[in-house]
């Protein structure tokens, strides 16, 4: 068996540019998921029993489907069921906000009910209005509680964004799948996957155990 390790140098602009499209999926997902997330732990809190409901059904629904099934679906069934059709690339951002602002919820959820109660009343004891008190004082605290959680979650999100592939969106993996398809350079291309995917992930995994040790809940 010869190898032709040039092929990845010769393919490195598409490579990166994969690499590249790879961190903004991320990027993106998240700046949508957290806020995403807030608001649907906070309608999961209320006193209202349709808004609770409606956020139970959320979650449930797209925390319990395989990511893979809901790119499928809003990629082919949806726009047969609806005649509109998204592009690849919004369809791969709208699949992974839907599931990752589940987990977000719930996560969020944890973090505001681990805060004592006795602040939030101590908060509207001051006057405050509680959308304030929320904002304000008992989330700020959660946020850093659950800040080690949301960084697992982040790295999570970096490797599964390689699934997006299957709709034929440009990110790394899809990248280095066309490249092999066109060269037959099957080890060296995975190879180089792997290669650039761990170098893009294991930086992200330890700033994740240096959040853990520095804002993980040691109480």
């Amino acid at each position: 068996m010869t190898f032709d390790w040039s092929v990845i140098w010769t393919h490195r602009q598409a490579l990166l540019e994969g690499a590249a499209l790879t961190v903004g999926l991320t990027v993106l997902t998240m700046l949508l998921a957290v806020p995403g997330g807030i608001m649907l732990a906070l309608m999961r809190l209320s006193s209202n029993r349709l808004l609770q409901s409606a956020s139970l059904a959320f979650v449930e629904f797209f925390r319990n489907l395989p990511l893979i099934l809901v790119i499928y679906w809003v990629f082919y069934v949806m726009p047969m069921a609806v005649e509109f059709q998204l592009s690849p690339l919004v369809t791969a951002l709208v699949a992974l906000v839907l599931n990752i602002s589940a987990y977000n919820a719930e996560t969020f959820r944890a973090g505001i009910n681990s805060i004592r109660k006795g602040q939030l009343e101590a908060a509207l004891a001051m006057g405050m209005s509680r959308r304030q008190a929320m904002f304000k004082v008992v989330i700020p605290q959660a946020g850093r509680r659950i800040l080690p959680v949301i960084a697992s979650t982040w790295v999570s999100l970096f490797k599964d964004t390689s699934l997006v592939s299957v709709i034929a969106v440009s990110e790394l993996a899809y990248s280095a799948m066309q490249i092999r398809a066109q060269t037959f350079r099957v080890l060296e291309m995975l190879t180089a996957m792997a290669v650039l995917y761990w170098l893009m992930g294991y930086p992200q995994a330890k700033l994740v155990d240096w959040i853990h040790r520095k804002y993980g809940v040691k109480e």
